[in-house]
């Protein structure tokens, strides 16, 4: 029988993006219902297969994006899928790239469901490029999220305070008024499909909350110190506000996790 961690090396080795959202939606399918019972043991790729398109950059080199009009429609589109398919493959990393944590089932649980949305807003994402006669891979990406897997790889706290708590959390704070953008200029199919995401990822953040307090606590550390510990290193820049504080709110993550970080930041 396959192994939760044998499901998550064939989706990391799946390139097509509708095979890997495919594989997810049938593994997630087989966890619920007990046809995979076992989590084992794998030893995840550094990297997972990609598509040979699009072409993948340095954010640094990412041409500017357009706004207004089906092309920045487009663009927008096109950067939130991709950052939904790297997602897809952040939440089955986690769950085989950490053995020696020995998590409790709640944690496979909620990274599946995890694993599960993303291939959903990737498909959902993905659908709207093709309303507008486009399509992922039309145009370069950039690869700051699997460098933020790479940085975090030995360290279950370190993923789930960079991925979760830090970037998705990002994402809860800038989507409202993207969402407030879109329906200004009259885009009335793109906002429905970003309020699914956005509650979705307050509850992705939640589950990165949860299980950081989960092990902060079994090492015996503070979670609001260690949150800010881990932070300074992997994120030295502090985060930029204004936050969405209701969002983190209702994802458990008090102000005093991360307003400090704010203020150290300038």
């Amino acid at each position: 029988m396959t192994t939760l961690c044998e499901a998550a090396l064939a989706v990391l080795a799946t390139a097509g993006a509708a095979e890997k959202c495919r594989l997810t939606e049938g593994f997630a399918a087989d966890w619920a219902s007990g046809r995979i019972a076992m989590v084992g043991a794998a030893r995840p790729p550094s990297r997972p297969a990609r598509p040979l398109r699009p072409v993948l950059l340095p954010p640094r080199e990412m041409p500017k994006r357009a706004y207004g009009g089906a092309g920045g429609r487009i663009a927008l589109l096109h950067a939130l899928a991709h950052i939904e398919l790297n997602a897809i493959d952040l939440a089955w990393d986690i769950l085989c790239r950490f053995p020696g944590e020995a998590m409790p089932r709640e944690f496979y649980d909620d990274w599946v469901h995890v694993a599960l949305d993303e291939a959903r807003h990737f498909i959902l994402l993905e659908d709207l490029l093709g309303g507008l006669g486009a399509a992922y891979g039309d145009l370069p990406a950039h690869d700051g999220l699997w460098q933020a897997a790479e940085k975090t790889a030995g360290d279950l706290m370190a993923r789930l305070a960079l991925v979760p708590m830090t970037l998705e959390a990002r994402g809860c704070d800038t989507t409202p008024e993207t969402i407030r953008r879109l329906e200004r200029n009259g885009d009335r199919d793109t906002p429905p499909a970003l309020d699914v995401i956005y509650r979705d990822e307050i509850g992705h953040v939640g589950a990165g909350v949860r299980w950081f307090a989960f092990l902060a606590e079994r090492r015996g550390l503070d979670p609001a110190r260690a949150y800010r510990d881990y932070l300074g290193r992997l994120f030295p820049g502090g985060l930029k506000p204004p936050f969405n504080h209701a969002a983190r709110a209702e994802a458990g993550m008090p102000r005093a996790w991360y307003e400090p970080l704010a203020r150290a930041a300038g």
